[in-house]
């Protein structure tokens, strides 16, 4: 393994010759980028691999402190432990300054989260301590499976312009043949070549498959797996004889076979998207090497059936092939093999793609992780005769022959004879696709007559609606072809090629391929146009028309996290800022579609309120079409997270607008959009007080039934804002919105339960309100909550109790009344989310009012569960586990406890704190401890005298008090002592 990283990364010279420090160059900068976002992502990825234990652990030199650690982890002064251990009682990271030793993967990938910023230097620091320490510190297989992944980022850039070498692969295969003798802690039984015989060029493969790329083939025997026939080839390395092809996030699993010095697996082969996973029947084996990733290049996969019914005439293709190499005529690649830049047309040739080969972080993590997949993958519907066939069916097959035997007047005619056909229909398209129709037709898309290039491309836009169709567009290569065409000087053909990518990029591979043949750079200007004229020329029309198709292309790649980012830096959001304004609503649409898209990244919501464009989708909103009012609503939707935008909406007279359109509640789209831009806008108090000008809140109760979830999670997310205020909450109960709200608290769409439970928490600030709850067994509902696995819920619920248990006039009774329920909050001290321990926190301070539950929470391990949170730098936590702890202390006994498990020290350290509310619950939870002369001398040892003493003098009359009572303790406390010391 060091030979891997040593050989791959740029490494300085120490004095004796050894490795050294790794350089600081751009090369290695962007591999260890690469490395770092790998291990942090590597313990939620694969959960089960980053549980095993090291036999020895990883230790280097870090910057972390004992205050960079969180309550997972047991803080002693400097040191710091991990709770986890290794089942011998051994934590599983270890850290004393500066000094740090890491027993998992999980610990290493918890660790660089932690560091934050400082996660690159973690990882450097690491690296150069696994060199330094040789290959001691891989005694575990399990090790060697994740320092192999680490291995492959570097080992990328050692192969990334040039092939794999026969003297490569030979000494990657000595390598890993020394893992074969290492004892008891060998990780493979063998690795043996399938042929001894070695020709003068290093290779061991058949001279007829030389020809091909291919160097040599290995059987790779795992200790714990079944042996790996694999391929080594010029292009990348292979499995074979395999019920499953190998590709994508699939890599991690052959890494679990093999060691990782095998290097050559980073090579281009590997370095394919995940999209697709082609599953074989379990029962045939693959008859010849099958390029990892084939389909996402653009090549149609075939089944193993069809590979073994044609294996004689591909036997008897490859003999030609290689009988006729001096052969005058020169066989010409097919269409699919030509876009693919294939030199021969073999269906089992290897060649490197003609496309940049990307790194392989980029094309595992190339989308975004939350972008759904619209077109999954559909069964192929077909008849099951010919004689369930229509015969526009047959019709069109004909015209396609036509297309491929015609002379261009032939060629002209045919295609407008298809188009007289319903192409919208299913049967039309596939009887296009079934006889080879798309090929032609995206051949056309590569000559120079204008008329085909446009009859093929008004085809392909109505066919192309089809998600099969789609997916083989994309797979023949068609994006790149109409990706060129955009280049070109006549528009109308430019309009209908961007047509068509909006329809194609529907999906991941497609979207991708757009951007990485620069196609989004040609949609942006197309944008650039002069919309701003109620009537156009005809030149003009035509520019717009262009415009119209580039916005719905971008609004369909824009479903892309880097597509967003690609957008922006071509300049795209100055142009649809301009074109927000334009009177035509056709190309309003995808304009503000592809706005209300990318406006879920912070940086368009800059960009949408300093262009100015909140005032044209408030201008837009009062338009009379649905689809753009839906669009625009949603685009405030999303840009109202930022205050100034809120601001706006109210300045350009937007909320009434939106408070119109909840009339139209049959469009449930609409409505969904609208509810959500209320409830935004809701967030701040001054559009709060327009929405009760216009009478809001009685519609809105009015909506909280029978509605669709994503509806009602809008429209109790703005109950919940506006019920903040008191008068909104006495609207709400005599509007009749505490039954459905309370009925809500049954459903299972988490995003729901967590506005529906804010919200009823803010309405039992109410009394009257509190009592329908209570009747209602809300409060019940409530806790029932904390048992939710979602920690939002959890958290959420905790905080609604809160103001439940305050305003109940028999709380204590109620409280004891719930079975289970005081341990159920306890238990939430466990959580590792903050929001849920602050929650938890507050909650305990209500229940620790009455002290018969104080009692029982006491029995329940409250105080050492608490102190154990001390250590916190989070200060919305500090605030509620301080007033948590004063109000524990009411019970006497646990004073003394706290100071036993040393919880006062820590709490000493908030009064550095820059919130006031932090100091004021920390003040009283120190005077309350003050009580106890232990805990006095831990707090004067620690400087709690100083800034008492500022504190003493702050117009906060809480904390004023509670300050000099604590220091009054303090002095009462060495009073007595120098009196019993010296009489």
């Amino acid at each position: 393994m060091g030979a891997s990283l040593t050989r791959a990364a740029q490494w300085t010279t120490a004095s004796s010759g050894s490795t050294g420090k790794l350089e600081i160059t751009p090369i290695n900068e962007s591999l260890l980028k690469d490395i770092l976002h790998f291990v942090e992502q590597f313990g939620l990825r694969h959960p089960q691999e980053a549980a095993h234990v090291f036999e020895e652990p990883l230790q280097w030199t870090c910057t972390l402190v004992a205050s960079d650690f969180n309550t997972d982890y047991d803080i002693s002064h400097a040191d710091v432990r991990s709770q986890e251990n290794d089942g011998k009682g051994h934590p599983l990271l270890r850290l004393s300054p500066p000094t740090v030793a890491v027993g998992s993967f999980s610990q290493l990938s918890k660790l660089v989260q932690l560091a934050g910023d400082r996660g690159l230097t973690e990882v450097v620091a690491c690296l150069e301590g696994m060199i330094k320490r040789g290959e001691k510190i891989y005694p575990c297989m399990f090790c060697f499976d994740i320092f192999f992944c680490l291995a492959l980022a570097l080992s990328l850039s050692c192969h990334r312009e040039v092939g794999v070498r026969p003297w490569a692969v030979k000494n990657e295969v000595e390598l890993l043949k020394g893992f074969c003798s290492e004892g008891n802690k060998r990780v493979l039984k063998s690795v043996r070549y399938t042929s001894d015989y070695e020709f003068s060029n290093g290779c061991r493969s058949p001279p007829w498959r030389q020809v091909h790329g291919e160097i040599c083939y290995l059987v790779v025997e795992p200790c714990d797996k079944d042996p790996l026939h694999v391929t080594c080839s010029k292009a990348g390395v292979f499995l074979n004889q395999h019920s499953v092809l190998i590709r994508g996030s699939l890599l991690l699993r052959l890494s679990l076979f093999l060691p990782p010095s095998l290097s050559f697996l980073s090579l281009p082969g590997f370095q394919q998207d995940s999209a697709v996973q082609e599953r074989l029947p379990s029962t045939q084996k693959v008859q010849h090497v099958e390029p990892v990733g084939a389909e996402e290049q653009g090549q149609p996969q075939r089944s193993c059936k069809h590979q073994e019914k044609n294996a004689p005439k591909m036997a008897r293709r490859q003999e030609h092939a290689v009988n006729t190499t001096s052969s005058k005529k020169k066989l010409e690649p097919s269409l699919k093999w030509k876009n693919l830049g294939l030199t021969a047309p073999f269906d089992f040739v290897i060649t490197p793609p003609t496309h940049p080969v990307h790194s392989k972080t980029e094309e595992l993590f190339s989308e975004s992780s939350s972008e759904s997949e619209e077109d999954e993958e559909q069964p192929d519907r077909r008849p099951k005769s010919n004689m369930d066939l229509p015969s526009e069916y047959w019709q069109i097959q004909k015209l396609v022959k036509y297309l491929k035997r015609g002379d261009q007047t032939a060629t002209v005619i045919a295609l407008c004879c298809m188009m007289d056909f319903n192409l919208a229909q299913e049967t039309c398209q596939m009887a296009i696709r079934d006889v080879g129709g798309l090929e032609v037709l995206i051949n056309l898309l590569d000559t120079e007559e204008i008329r085909c290039q446009i009859g093929s491309l008004k085809i392909l836009r109505k066919i192309s609606q089809n998600s099969q169709i789609r997916r083989a567009i994309a797979d023949l290569g068609g994006l790149q072809t109409m990706v060129k065409i955009l280049d070109s000087p006549v528009v109308e053909l430019k309009a209908l090629a961007a047509e068509t990518i909006a329809n194609v990029a529907r999906f991941r591979r497609a979207r991708r391929t757009v951007r990485q043949y620069g196609g989004i750079k040609r949609l942006v200007e197309l944008l650039d146009c002069a919309p701003d004229a109620a009537t156009l020329s005809e030149e003009q029309e035509k520019e717009v028309e262009a415009a119209r198709c580039g916005a719905l292309a971008l609004w369909s790649c824009s479903k892309s996290t880097r597509n967003k980012e690609a957008i922006r830096q071509a300049g795209g959001v100055p142009l649809l800022a301009r074109l927000l304004k334009s009177p035509h609503e056709n190309l309003l649409i995808p304009v503000v579609g592809t706005l209300q898209e990318c406006a879920s990244e912070g940086s368009y919501r800059v960009a949408i309120h300093s262009e100015g464009m909140v005032k044209d989708l408030v201008t837009n909103l009062n338009r009379d079409n649905e689809e753009l009012q839906m669009h625009c609503a949603s685009a405030i939707f999303k840009c109202a997270e930022e205050k100034q935008t809120r601001d706006l909406v109210r300045q350009y007279q937007g909320l009434k607008p939106l408070v119109s359109l909840l009339s139209k509640a049959d469009n449930k789209q609409l409505l969904a959009a609208t509810t959500g831009a209320i409830w935004k806008c809701s967030i701040s108090i001054e559009n709060v007080a327009k929405f009760q000008e216009y009478q809001t809140l009685d519609i809105l109760v009015g909506l909280l039934t029978d509605q669709p979830e994503e509806v009602l999670v809008n429209v109790v997310g703005a109950l919940g804002e506006c019920a903040q205020g008191a008068a909104n909450r006495v609207t709400i109960r005599k509007s009749g919105g505490i039954q459905p709200l309370v009925n809500l608290l049954t459903g299972t769409n988490q995003a729901l339960l967590v506005n529906v439970t804010r919200a009823v928490g803010a309405c039992a600030a109410d009394l009257d309100t509190m009592a329908i709850i209570d009747k209602l067994d809300g409060v019940r509902l409530l806790w029932s909550l904390l048992k939710n696995p979602g920690v939002e819920v959890q958290a959420s619920a905790a905080w609604a109790i809160c103001p439940c248990i305050q305003n109940t006039k028999y709380a204590g009774e109620m409280v004891r009344s719930f079975v289970g329920g005081m341990e159920l909050i306890v238990n939430l001290l466990k959580s590792t989310n903050k929001e849920v321990l602050a929650s938890a926190c507050a909650a305990i301070t209500k229940i620790a009012i009455d002290k018969e539950n104080l009692a029982v929470i006491t029995d329940y391990g409250v105080v050492p569960m608490l102190a154990n949170l001390t250590n916190t730098t989070d200060d919305r936590l500090r605030r509620h586990l301080a007033e948590a702890i004063a109000g524990c202390c009411m019970w006497v006994s646990n004073i003394e406890s706290f100071g036993e498990v040393r919880a006062v020290a820590p709490l000493v350290r908030y009064l550095k704190s820059q919130d006031r509310a932090v100091h004021r619950a920390t003040a009283e939870a120190l005077f309350q401890l003050s009580k106890s002369p232990n805990n006095c001398i831990t707090m004067h040892e620690s400087g709690v005298v100083k800034p008492l003493l500022v504190m003493i003098g702050s117009t906060d009359d809480v904390l004023q008090e509670a300050a000099a009572g604590c220091l009054g303790n303090i002095r009462r406390l060495f009073l007595a002592y120098d009196k019993a010391r010296y009489g």
